[in-house]
């Protein structure tokens, strides 16, 4: 079987992105290939990272294109059009909606700065949920990778790795923690794991 397409959708830096790179260079992530890089903000350092290894992006501005259902129209029909076979949700902050998620069912992963069902859902996102974490004074955190369904943050769990919440950590401290210690670590490998199954 050849190996399964992979788009990547991202917003901001893409931190995630390449970890899953650096995996897929070491050989980590032999039954899937980054074919597409897309991205609803114009200015977001992914894009500089993409283009450094020769992998496509597609670019949907939420400025250019306010409504957002024109904008999931628009990102499907670059994802057929690239024969994507698994959807990397990496920090992409467009919520799709049902019709999206229904066609890429099975096929869609992201992944969560928590563990959930700690900490998910609408509005927890980036340091939104370190803050949430630090206020509800747990011990443990970490990261979790999920099926995308169209209950937010509510699909079946892949991988999660727990984190240590230290004294005096503030968001951005126990972000970067989280980054390293979780979300580098079981991303690329939850992503061979899929594409493994998807190419059975």
């Amino acid at each position: 079987m050849s190996a399964v397409r992979i788009a990547v959708l991202c917003s901001g830096g893409g931190t995630n992105f390449q970890a899953i790179v650096n995996a897929k260079e070491a050989g980590l992530i032999p039954d899937g290939e980054i074919v597409l890089v897309v991205c609803d903000h114009a200015g977001a350092y992914v894009l500089e990272r993409a283009k450094k290894y020769g992998i496509e992006t597609a670019v949907f501005d939420r400025k250019s294109i306010p409504d957002r259902a024109l904008r999931e129209r628009a990102i499907l029909e670059t994802l057929e059009a690239h024969e994507v076979g698994l959807v990397v949700f990496a920090g992409f902050m467009t919520i799709l909606s049902e019709t999206f998620t229904k066609k890429y069912a099975g096929r869609a992963i992201n992944i969560h700065p928590a563990l959930l069902p700690s900490f998910g859902g609408q509005g927890m996102y980036g340091l939104h949920v370190h803050e949430a974490v630090l206020k509800a004074g747990v011990k443990v955190t970490g990261a979790t990778v999920h099926y995308v369904t169209e209950v937010c943050d509510g699909g079946p769990i892949i991988a999660q790795k727990a984190v240590e919440v230290k004294e005096g950590d503030t968001p951005e401290i126990l972000q970067k923690r989280v980054m390293r210690e979780a979300e580098w670590v079981i991303f690329p490998e939850a992503v061979e794991k899929v594409c493994k199954e998807l190419s059975r």
